[in-house]
């Protein structure tokens, strides 16, 4: 394993930047109150940076040390490289970081999986912008992708724009963040240090990149909760490992042969263990002797089986319906109130026949569950080992930025209850250092796309130093939340006829989704909009909602 400083290693000059000589004249600097905490483009639209750039104004050749740093965002996924897009616009100069072999990595872990919105609410305005002069073809906006779609159809394309192409680093894992020559503990002149990024290649070459500014979108997948009681791995977890699968196999494709025939026991009531179960009900009737256990925490799992017809994501209603059906038709074993206490593995090992056997507690006492695989589908934290050396301001409860974490408290929202928020929800104590998409949200579990992209957009204009256009964050969603796909397909139980969806309606007065007679609008919902606005779901107030509906 190698080291090295990348310090003359600069990235591409940034998309829309310009060399020439600078002058300094009031009328030549292309922004109004030039360097000062005023100043704005003259041009409407354009990017401080780029305006300036091109007006030839001497404040440019001036930026030198860490203003001259570029942007490092860390994680080429769908919020990753909308960053990189937004970046990109205004005129800044970034990299990304990625540790997997190609763009949307983790996503392509899961490319068998479709997504619960339609194509319309999955792409990012300023990366549309980058992607129409190279003849990109915009998917179907009605259809819902699945995670090799979304890959293939947008976020290679958008890779390989100009103003992206040669920036994105793949195979780069980021190890640590900090502040180049200092540590977490030190204050004195903090922010004249510019931030670094400690990094290690498939090559095993380590390198500390400087930056002006760092966005973590590296997500949380592959970090997921332990199986275990009390937010801990049960005893004999770790030795377990090889009986254990990731919260979405792909059971038709390429798992298939580590389910056919055999035990299976999901773990977890998310929509990951719900499209694990289905695909299972469905091996089941291919392939004789595969038998489905499913264990969940709480007494109900109503929360899961949602709105049905009445969700604000059609296709997510259509699958809480057909798991609801799965489970009455005896298709799948329901173990409600069960808490893994300990896993024992047959002394043969995995090479060897024989399952892994699971206990746990009930309301009636000790039960064990054999199975040859369980899939944890017991949701995800973030990393926050490689952030020690950063000053980060989270909430002690979600682990979420402390300014957002009231904001997605899964005790008190869905995400049909979280507004749209911005770089100033988003900032920690160290300047310049944000979490954005799904890492943001922590260990709530009510992230959706759309909420990423607004957050990097906001983030990408405070760091151009346009105030006005960071803290002016909304979403452009239909009445009945990020739902309207019109009808549901595929998705629809077996035999069912499709049908319009109807807008999501819960009869508490508290209800955060409303009924209309008409097919549902686009609205801007903004900071300031009424309390409980945001994406419908068919169900509302959270942990604390399930709590008052005796769902435990």
């Amino acid at each position: 394993m190698s080291t090295s400083t990348d310090r003359d290693e600069p990235a591409a000059p940034a998309a829309g930047q310009s060399t020439g000589q600078h002058t300094q004249s009031g009328s030549c600097c292309g922004v109004s109150a030039c360097c000062t905490d005023a100043e704005q483009p003259v041009a409407s639209g354009a990017a401080l940076l780029q305006a300036k750039t091109e007006a030839g104004c001497g404040c440019v050749a001036d930026h030198d040390g860490e203003d001259a740093l570029p942007v490092l965002v860390i994680g080429a996924g769908p919020v990753g490289l909308a960053a990189a897009a937004h970046l990109a616009e205004r005129g800044l100069d970034f990299r990304v970081l990625e540790a997997g072999p190609q763009v949307g990595a983790a996503i392509s872990e899961w490319g068998h999986v479709r997504l619960f919105s339609p194509w319309r609410y999955n792409t990012d305005a300023a990366a549309r912008r980058l992607l129409a002069p190279t003849g990109w073809t915009a998917p179907d906006p009605g259809h819902l992708p699945t995670g090799a779609e979304l890959v293939r159809d947008y976020l290679v394309p958008l890779a390989d724009v100009p103003e992206l192409a040669g920036r994105i680093h793949t195979g780069t894992r980021v190890l640590a963040v900090t502040r180049q020559g200092i540590d977490a503990t030190r204050t004195i002149d903090r922010d004249q240090h510019p931030l670094l990024v400690r990094t290690i290649d498939s090559a095993g070459t380590v390198r500390d990149l400087t930056a002006r500014a760092v966005i973590d979108a590296s997500g949380t997948w592959g970090h997921r909760n332990p199986l275990g009681h009390s937010g801990l791995p049960a005893i004999g977890e770790d030795q377990a490992a090889p009986y254990l699968a990731g919260p979405l196999p792909d059971v038709l494709g390429r798992d298939r042969d580590r389910f056919a025939g055999r035990r299976t026991l999901v773990v977890g009531m998310g929509h990951s263990a719900a499209n694990t179960l289905l695909a299972l009900a469905e091996l089941a009737e291919q392939a004789p002797g595969t038998r489905i256990s499913w264990a969940v925490r709480a007494a109900s799992v109503a929360r899961l089986y949602g709105g049905g017809d009445a969700d604000g994501l059609p296709a997510r209603g259509a699958l809480g319906t057909r798991l609801k059906q799965a489970v009455e038709a005896g298709a799948i074993d329901l173990v409600r109130s069960f808490t893994i206490t300990r896993f024992t593995v047959p002394e043969s090992g995995p090479d060897e026949p024989g399952p892994v056997t699971v206990t746990g507690g009930t309301r009636d006492g000790e039960r064990t569950i054999a199975a040859d695989t369980v899939v944890a589908a017991t949701g995800f934290r973030p990393d926050l080992e490689m952030l020690r050396e950063i000053r980060l301001d989270l909430d002690p409860a979600t682990e979420a930025p402390a300014e957002l974490a009231p904001m997605i408290d899964p005790n008190l929202h869905s995400c049909g209850t979280v507004p749209p928020h911005g770089e100033r929800d988003l900032a920690h104590p160290e300047t310049g250092f944000y979490m954005a998409g799904m890492k943001s949200y922590g260990r709530a579990p009510t992230f959706l796309m759309a909420t990423g992209y607004e957050q990097v957009r906001s983030i990408a204009a405070a760091l151009a130093g346009d105030r006005e256009a960071a803290d002016t964050v909304q979403l452009d969603l239909p009445e009945t939340g990020v739902c309207s796909t019109g009808t549901v397909t595929e998705d629809q139980p077996i035999g069912a006829e499709a049908t319009a969806a109807e807008p999501a309606v819960e009869e508490s007065p508290s209800s955060c989704c409303g009924s209309s007679d008409q097919a549902p609008q686009p609205v801007a919902i903004g900071v300031g909009a009424p309390a409980g606005v945001g994406f419908a779901t068919g169900r509302v107030h959270g942990y604390s909602g399930g709590v008052e509906r005796g769902e435990g």
